[in-house]
């Protein structure tokens, strides 16, 4: 089980300090979730802030482009200090050529799939992503509902990852707290996002294990 939190829902104002926070907490990756206004409607953050963090930390900075026509920006996240990207199989009418052009920057490549979206339309190119993350809930504000239905996705791509000994890892992202990860683990998910459980709690260091705990259940 790795842990990935969010900080979109961290303090901007001191975003070195959250992410020295989240590190000594146990964080595994620092997700970062870029959106244009286009693909969803909200405007955060940009290649700018991936290079404003690389200095900070030695955790691996996951980028999730929420970005239409993610390759316009790839290059920039690459250069800015990325170490993962994932894109959107609906942000792109080329999905194959994008998710070579981040392997081409040397770095991990994922897949992103929205709760409304058919598995069927990311099958062609699992064999060459090394992450698929399934949103939890659609895309866009954090804070939200974790949707049930998506366990279905998180299983068949295990089982598929199984069968086709591909070596993609299954992140999930949306809703996840210590009520709704050990469903998403027991589906199959490897990489969990948390960022309003794990940025709004009283006690960072007590959501952490509370979460980690469900590996244990």
């Amino acid at each position: 089980m790795k842990i990935a939190p969010s900080i979109l829902s961290a303090d901007f104002a001191n975003l070195e300090k959250e992410v020295k926070r989240i590190e000594k907490a146990g964080a595994d990756y620092v997700h970062i979730d870029a959106m244009d206004g286009v693909f969803v409607n909200n405007l955060t953050l940009g290649p700018n802030i991936v290079q404003a963090i690389r200095p900070h930390t030695k955790l691996p900075l996951d980028c999730h482009l929420m970005i239409q026509n993610p390759e316009n920006l790839i290059p920039a996240f690459a250069k800015a200090g990325a170490d993962i990207i994932s894109i959107h199989v609906e942000a792109t009418n080329h999905i194959h050529g994008a998710i070579q052009l981040i392997k081409n920057e040397k770095i991990a490549a994922g897949v992103v799939i929205n709760p409304g979206t058919p598995l069927a339309m990311i099958k062609p190119i699992l064999g060459d992503v090394d992450m698929v993350l399934v949103m939890t809930v659609n895309p866009g504000f954090g804070g939200q509902t974790f949707i049930e239905s998506t366990l279905s996705k998180i299983k068949e791509l295990k089982e598929l990852r199984e069968t086709n000994n591909y070596t993609y890892k299954i992140e999930v992202d949306g809703g996840i707290s210590d009520q709704t990860i050990s469903r998403a683990l027991e589906a199959g998910a490897d990489i969990f996002v948390a960022g309003s459980y794990i940025f709004g709690a009283t006690d960072m260091d007590q959501a952490f294990k509370a979460l980690r705990d469900a590996e244990h259940v």
